[in-house]
């Protein structure tokens, strides 16, 4: 019988961006489920970027508590119920991810039906971006879109999607040119631009002569002021992420401020929103439907980086922060 359980800890807070030796992979009693839990044996485990933001300790606003040294990491998790009120062998998603076993409440389990074809597609970051371009920016037959940070979790879903709702030219931005060729050659961008390379701004201009239409943000900073500039009349943005304050090893992960030409927004009748899921209860069964009827017919994929096993986990976060994963990163056990 097994008596330990493998878990990744929080050692100490960042000085800066986190590092792997800032995580710990320990040990600890293998778990008991309590009255009204199930005891889930993990399978697949999403690394998100709001780890920062949790592990920095600014959780204003965020539906998720801080992160103390010695605190196990959380996260979107799927997993095989093993005991408890749910049937041996299910398949659920939860929020206690980082670990071998995990002890949620049947409340807090979502059971698994088949929606998707493959069950890890249900840590796909796509719904933020399908809600953001059906409710919030409201994607238009011949639009040209923008998605800043292209080759994220967010960003590569967001373009694919885009397209699919009927959009007529498709740009990305990315830092890594080997990413940019993957957005080109496998997820259908009709062009990207590249951070660093030149002002983003040029890139723009060139990209999207005829201007931007829609814009989904999950960077910020120069990016969203270039998109501002870039920005046709009526242009509507959406908000989803904000990876340039957040990824900044000069920030705790809970602030990231940027200056916007607001005579622009005004002169241009610009329209810009953040996306919250929670405003929109509606989107997340109907991306699920429409996300898994694409799947089956090849019209999207959905790109991750596997992180296999808990002994590379500690390396997970950092690599994600660091630019080296393509799609969302995930930690199979």
């Amino acid at each position: 019988m097994t008596t330990t359980q493998r878990l990744i800890r929080l050692t100490r807070r960042p000085s800066g961006l986190p590092a792997p030796d800032d995580f710990t992979l320990a040990e600890a009693p293998f778990p008991k489920p309590g009255p009204g839990q199930v005891l889930v044996r993990n399978t697949h485990f999403h690394v998100f970027p709001g780890l920062r933001t949790l592990i920095g300790g600014e959780t204003r606003d965020v539906p998720l508590p801080p992160l103390h040294p010695g605190d196990t990491l959380l996260g979107p998790a799927i997993g095989e119920v093993v005991d408890g009120p749910l049937k041996k062998g299910q398949l659920v998603l939860h929020l206690q991810g980082w670990r071998d076993y995990a002890t949620p409440a049947v409340d807090e389990c979502r059971p698994l039906e088949g929606i998707l074809p493959d069950p890890v597609a249900h840590l796909a970051q796509g719904s933020a971006a399908y809600g953001s371009l059906t409710r919030l920016a409201e994607v238009r037959k011949g639009d040209t879109v923008f998605v800043t940070g292209a080759a994220g979790a967010v960003g590569t879903l967001a373009g694919q999607i885009a397209r699919l709702l009927g959009a007529g030219r498709v740009i990305g931005s990315t830092g890594s040119p080997d990413k940019a060729r993957r957005l080109e050659r496998d997820l259908g961008y009709d062009a990207t631009v590249l951070r660093g390379a030149a002002p983003i701004g040029a890139q723009l201009a060139e990209a999207a002569p005829d201007g931007i239409d829609v814009v989904l943000d999950t960077v910020g900073g120069e990016q969203l002021i270039a998109a501002v500039h870039a920005a046709n009349p009526g242009a509507r943005f959406a908000l989803v992420g904000a990876l340039a304050g957040q990824l900044s090893p000069d920030r705790a992960g809970g602030s990231a401020p940027t200056e916007l030409d607001t005579y622009r927004l005004v002169t241009r009748g610009i329209k810009i929103a953040g996306y919250r899921g929670t405003d929109h209860p509606d989107v997340e069964p109907e991306w699920e439907t429409r996300f898994g009827d694409w799947l089956r017919s090849g019209d999207i994929r959905f790109p991750y980086t596997a992180f296999r096993g808990m002994e590379r986990a500690r390396e997970a976060l950092p690599h994600l922060i660091a630019g080296r994963a393509f799609g969302a990163a995930i930690v199979e056990l």
